[in-house]
């Protein structure tokens, strides 16, 4: 409806029909909505079709335009499950902003040139994602991890062919070095080709140094913006676990029960953090929360709310990819909008004497 486009280069616009915030990636053009749906371990995996079409609806309903996904989720299943469940919805397909991930491939035992960054994969991964799909095009097209035996030059000029031929508006990283991003859009800039306009990184309460540090200068020299997942920490945010996950006793309905996650637990028990999380001791990771539940219940909301909230909280941050088993965990992530607001220094005060892991000031440019 043309008396809701938004008018401004602001960050923050509001579409009447919704209570969802709109911000834009980075210094893009594109409006991307404040929390997101993504693919990742359920879609395809242990949720069925219909699960999955009736959290992307309640998503959609609660204002979502963003839906997250990669070759590697599910060996490729979850892009054909998200296929799937837009054709069924009978959404329109400029209503949405579609992402997909190329790096690990689609195949369980894949070929020797099935995965990575090379021009090969990324062309043919691509036409692959969007056959899955069902899709043309992709907005968004990520580089799902850094290749180090793929020069970035080659990868630069794969992703702007994919731009170039309209299989993709726009490409990013995911979980690359700053270095490394500051190289590519240089790359790019050099060539005349399109740098990458977004990364996708890992950032919560318990993970942050990434985030708040290192790429700091990105978002203030390239205008990068981010797409960022896991806000719950793979689960650990939500309160819902206690020491006996030390144990292996996960409640039955939670994602670290699934045997998709084996590895994620088996990490975590081991000393080794999950999926990369900063805090390795779960001795903290219980206490932290612990102590972050007085402070939500002082606000009126969950700890999951409060993660999420916070998160949002960064002007840095333009999606927080969200995940979720059933429609009632999507109604429950996007009440986190109304938590923002409630975030005053107070309360951010408290918090940061709580986690006690303030990152430190960023790192010079030179010594990237």
């Amino acid at each position: 409806m043309a008396e809701n486009f938004p008018e401004s280069n602001t960050t923050k616009n509001k579409i009447a029909q919704h209570k969802m915030e709109y911000r834009r990636l980075g210094k893009t053009g594109l409006y991307v909505s404040a929390l997101s749906l993504g693919a990742w371990i359920t879609y395809g995996g242990d949720q069925d079709v219909q699960t999955a079409y009736d959290c992307m609806v309640a998503a959609y309903n609660a204002g979502v335009n963003f839906f997250d996904n990669a070759e590697g989720y599910a060996a490729g299943n979850a892009e054909i499950v998200m296929g799937d469940v837009i054709k069924k919805a009978g959404w329109r397909r400029s209503d949405l902003v579609i992402t997909t991930k190329i790096f690990f491939g689609a195949r369980k035992s894949p070929g020797i040139n099935d995965r990575g960054l090379s021009r090969k994969h990324i062309i043919e991964g691509m036409n692959d994602s969007l056959a899955r799909l069902k899709m043309d095009y992709v907005d968004v097209v990520f580089c799902h991890r850094p290749d180090p035996d793929t020069p970035i030059e080659e990868t630069v000029r794969a992703m702007n062919y994919l731009i170039s031929t309209g299989k993709a508006f726009y490409w990013g990283t995911s979980e690359w070095s700053a270095r490394d991003i500051v190289e590519a859009a240089e790359i790019a800039k050099r060539l005349g080709l399109i740098p990458p306009q977004a990364e996708q990184p890992q950032y919560n309460l318990l993970h942050r140094q990434r985030f708040e540090a290192e790429y700091e200068p990105l978002y203030r020299d390239y205008g990068i913006g981010t797409t960022i997942w896991s806000p719950l920490a793979s689960g650990l945010l939500t309160g819902k676990y206690t020491r006996d996950l030390l144990s292996g006793n996960a409640p039955t309905d939670s994602r670290l029960a699934g045997s998709a996650s084996a590895w994620l637990l088996s990490g975590f028990k081991s000393g080794q953090g999950l999926n990369g999380l900063e805090t390795t001791d779960p001795e903290k990771v219980f206490s932290a929360v612990e102590k972050l539940e007085p402070i939500a219940k002082e606000l009126g909301v969950t700890i999951a709310q409060l993660a999420i909230a916070w998160t949002l909280k960064n002007p840095n941050v333009s999606t927080v990819i969200t995940g979720a088993s059933r429609p009632s965990q999507v109604e429950e992530n996007m009440k986190a909008l109304q938590v923002v607001e409630k975030l005053t220094p107070e309360v951010l005060a408290k918090i940061e004497s709580v986690l006690n892991n303030k990152p430190n000031p960023p790192k010079a440019w030179r010594n990237l």
